[in-house]
């Protein structure tokens, strides 16, 4: 890559949309409240790498995502780190939440208590979630829409900088397995790209599609890929609700592939094609054919009247009613005759079904881009989305600086953000070093390692515990613990510096500085005494082994505590203990954590390094 080309600056909007026939890159940067656009690339996948909207083969999207991001890069003459992502709605999940707080006292509102407000609300839709799901599948939290707000009983569209004391906050919040968005996160990285955020594909093009101005009206936007179909619903300036179908344009694509015997890019082609007199194509048996664009359409009508009713269906359910008015969106949009079909199952003037494109200015332009292409409603949205502030992203959390990567299913911890991000229980709590026993002379002699530096753990700048609740905005700062060093002894230095004689390690003559190892059996071998005695017999020192080492007597007095309801009593040493100095006398096997962590000192949360006292009472133990 060419020495001159400089990093991505915060101003640069990289989105990415990885569709299930091809992958579209948008890149642009904010300018007087709407995104110019300075490029877009796209490529379709090799062969079938997504199916419905999930992806299949990480490797293969991951290479096209790479091959679309160094056009990009060409393009735009720099090196792109950070990319903005939106999930498809595969198996989506809607849920509403509600949550109301009331203040000591009014109060001007700001970003946190809004933040705390709508993460109060959808803690309340994922309480209807996992009341429904399979408690061994998680969910993730991708995005959410605020339907409303009440200051003091009063509506109100946006509570900043109003004054009150009682607040309501309702929500739409939408939720996908977290497999779905872990191949999301798998397939950016193996791209060689930081995830910047991450929204749902039906918000992001609703945002593109339908700015906020215009949701006072009961509009729809039906965004038809080749693998699904998202659709969103507004009415009296909110979201109502989101859905998908898995019917969408591959289904189009697959009756002609049926009809012609063709393989699927002909049949991609010959889509496309419905208004030519004549049609030319080659079947699998290789034998030329040529029917007309309107036998073509006539044999798709069956399947497009199909997707015509499933989005219909698909409105009216959550809607109750045809909109007033829907866009269509998505490349299957293009399909000649579906908006006509989907506005006569819908029982609506087709006046009032269009493509979705001729909003796009109110949010974005380009000098040299035209952009009213239904086809762009889902890139240009993530886009837009994310230049313009418009994603509900209350989780964003960071860790070390960065996005963190989120998985939520119910309330969120320290550890559960830690170990969703690559970490370990042994990154948290360290390992004490190995334990030397050896036997001297016949006498037992245990020396511990030496204990695991402890993990630096932070929110907001202040030491916090594992078990620790995260919020809305949160910046979570982790130094994962070292390893103590494991216990080192010689035969020297157990016998003390006089000490002249030989000794024997399991019955073999070795030198003083040996390194002993565990289990070892030392017997020393003293020289014979000298011919002439002294007149006086001074006292031999006491072995190196069997000294005490000189301490303050209040340093070596005994801790007395209790741990987890039992009592304990530490030896004296010359510094204090800490929570990490009882973690492997709390009887957890740390290897399987599979759950956060509580430690408690008389009842309030801790960090590792709480210093203990006389008579504390401790708590270790896996939590729920």
């Amino acid at each position: 890559m060419p020495q001159e080309w400089k990093k991505q600056d915060q101003s640069l909007v990289y989105a990415l949309d990885i569709g299930t026939r091809s992958i579209i890159g948008v890149a642009g940067r904010v300018t007087d409240e709407r995104l110019e656009v300075l490029a877009i690339e796209k490529e379709e996948h090799g062969r079938r790498a997504m199916l419905d909207g999930q992806i299949e083969d990480i490797e293969q999207v991951a290479r096209v995502a790479r091959r679309v991001t160094e056009r990009m890069e060409a393009k735009l003459g720099c090196r792109l780190s950070r990319v903005c992502v939106a999930a498809a709605g595969r198996a989506l999940r809607t849920e509403r939440g509600h949550y109301a707080m009331e203040l000591p006292q009014v109060t001007r509102i700001g970003s946190d208590i809004i933040s705390q407000l709508e993460s109060g609300a959808v803690a309340d839709a994922e309480g209807h979630l996992d009341g429904e799901q399979d408690p061994q599948r998680r969910s993730y939290l991708v995005g959410y829409t605020v339907s409303g707000y009440l200051l003091d009983r009063y509506p109100l569209a946006t509570l900043k900088d109003h004054n009150g004391q009682q607040l309501e906050a309702e929500v739409v919040a939408t939720f996908l397995p977290s497999e779905v968005v872990e191949s999301l996160y798998t397939v950016m990285e193996t791209a060689g790209l930081e995830v910047a955020s991450l929204t749902l594909e039906p918000i992001a093009a609703l945002n593109a599609v339908i700015p906020a101005d215009l949701r006072l009206l009961n509009l729809v936007l039906a965004d038809i890929g080749a693998g699904t179909t998202d659709i969103a619903i507004c009415r009296d300036g909110a979201v109502v609700g989101y859905t998908m179908a898995t019917t969408a344009g591959d289904e189009i694509t697959e009756t002609l592939m049926r009809r012609f015997l063709i393989d699927f890019a002909t049949a991609e082609r010959m889509k496309m094609q419905l208004d030519e007199s004549t049609v030319t194509y080659r079947d699998v048996l290789g034998l030329e054919q040529s029917v007309s664009g309107a036998e073509i359409q006539a044999t798709l009508q069956g399947a497009a009247k199909t997707l015509a009713q499933e989005i219909a269906q698909r409105v009216t359910g959550i809607n109750g009613a045809p909109p007033s008015a829907m866009f269509l969106a998505g490349g299957g949009s293009k399909l000649l005759g579906l908006r006509e079909l989907v506005a006569q199952e819908l029982g609506m003037d087709e006046r009032r079904v269009a493509l979705a494109g001729n909003n796009y200015d109110i949010s974005a332009f380009s000098r040299e881009y035209e952009l009213n292409d239904p086809e762009y409603a889902t890139p240009l949205g993530i886009a837009v989305s994310a230049g313009l502030g418009l994603i509900s992203d209350s989780y964003r959390i960071l860790l070390n600086g960065k996005p963190a990567k989120l998985f939520r299913s119910g309330t969120l911890t320290v550890l559960d953000l830690l170990m969703m991000n690559g970490y370990t229980s042994s990154d948290l709590v360290g390992r004490t070093g190995r334990t030397l026993s050896v036997t001297v002379d016949g006498q037992r002699l245990t020396f511990r390692g030496q204990s695991a530096s402890p993990c630096v753990l932070r929110r907001n700048g202040e030491d916090t515990a594992p078990s620790a609740l995260v919020y809305a905005g949160d910046s979570i700062e982790f130094t994962p613990a070292v390893p103590g060093a494991s216990a080192e002894r010689t035969p020297g230095e157990l016998l003390g510096a006089d000490y002249s004689g030989g000794v024997l390690i399991n019955g073999r003559p070795a030198a003083l500085d040996t390194p002993l190892r565990s289990g070892d059996q030392v017997i020393s071998t003293v020289a014979a005494p000298a011919e002439e005695e002294p007149e006086e017999e001074p006292e031999a020192p006491a072995p190196a082994w069997q000294a005490e080492p000189a301490a303050p007597p209040s340093a070596r007095k005994p801790l007395f505590l209790y741990l987890n309801g039992e009592p304990l009593v530490l030896p004296g040493r010359g510094e204090p203990y800490c929570l990490m100095d009882l973690l492997d006398r709390s009887g957890i096997d740390f290897e399987t954590l599979d759950a956060p962590l509580v430690l408690q000192v008389n009842g309030a949360d801790c960090p590792f390094t709480q210093e203990l006292r006389n008579n504390d009472q401790v708590t270790i133990r896996r939590g729920q």
